[in-house]
């Protein structure tokens, strides 16, 4: 497999995953592994788990947090949003100007920065990408009852490979549950096995666009016909449960949520870990990086297997 070191340009790296340059969206299959590591590797992940990563894209490890532990980080996001701010790191709703997300907080905030790197975190990263790891991207999301509207549907790793130059599929994203999660007050939705085939997506990404596309996409959006043939092929699940859970899932998965019009809040912390084999070069849409608040690419601070 071809990786990106920091001195690596674009044009000494293929794109192997091609999008937003043609005008038909089409699938291809992926050409990357999707788990690294193996069940011996002292992560504590089992083969049947690994398995299950592989076949479907995803893991959810019920209540691995527990409660008295997650309400303090629930405090703490909830203090920062109720401090509101104007800094780039922080994202408003389109409509309603109330915070929907909050960028880099393992970097800004050093209750965050101690829980992305947790062992009880980590070793999972570590048993599926099988090297050293780095934040990627990091985020707090609101979605308080009646008024929190929905993530569309999308692949990570397209909007990270176009936009921001990861070169392979070598990340895996964790969410983790600050409230309870039901099937209605609008969880995560995946469709599993869908981190199998790559989405190519169309349209040519206007310059700037993170500035919108962070709070409501436009561009690197999955064709419809195509999500309605995976999901009619695979299904579509939504791993629910307690505040606590947490939620693993592959780069190129796709998934989505919707809005929450039920009384109770829905909010996670979310990692990006990314292979330290995997850094970034330039984004692969021909157009600038993305900021550092979104993507890490001189902040790299390593976290180790052996550390």
């Amino acid at each position: 497999m071809s990786t990106a070191t920091p001195e690596m340009t674009r044009k000494e790296i293929p794109d192997c995953y091609p999008s937003r340059q043609l005008t038909e969206p089409h699938t291809q299959d992926r050409v990357d592994p999707v788990v690294y590591g193996h069940a011996q590797g002292g992560h504590g992940l089992s083969e049947a788990q690994l398995l299950a990563f592989d076949r479907d894209g995803y893991l959810f490890f019920p209540e691995l947090f527990p409660r008295d532990e997650i309400r303090s980080y629930a405090g703490e996001l909830q203090r920062l949003a109720a401090k509101g701010g104007t800094g780039p790191e922080t994202i408003l709703e389109p409509s309603s100007g109330d915070v929907r997300s909050i960028f880099q907080v393992h970097r800004n905030h050093a209750v965050f920065r101690d829980l992305s790197r947790d062992r009880r975190l980590t070793r999972i990263a570590f048993g599926l990408l099988d090297s050293d790891v780095y934040i990627h991207q990091s985020r707090v999301n609101l979605k308080p009852g009646f008024v929190g509207k929905e993530f569309y549907w999308h692949s990570d790793f397209e909007t990270w490979h176009v936009e921001d130059g990861m070169p392979r599929m070598r990340a895996v994203s964790c969410s983790i549950n600050l409230t309870d999660n039901h099937a209605t007050n609008g969880p995560v939705m995946v469709i599993p096995g869908s981190h199998r085939q790559f989405v190519a997506c169309v349209g040519q990404t206007p310059e700037n666009h993170y500035q919108k596309s962070l709070r409501r996409q436009e561009y690197g959006v999955p064709d419809q016909a195509i999500l309605s043939r995976l999901a009619a092929e695979r299904g579509i699940e939504a791993p629910v449960g307690p505040a606590g859970s947490v939620l693993f899932f592959d780069c190129n998965l796709l998934h989505g949520s919707n809005s929450n019009i039920t009384p109770f809040p829905r909010s996670n912390i979310f990692f990006v870990y990314n292979s330290t084999l995997n850094r970034l070069t330039d984004p692969f849409g021909n157009i600038p990086p993305r900021p550092e608040f979104v993507a890490t690419r001189d902040g790299v601070d390593p976290i180790l297997r052996n550390g």
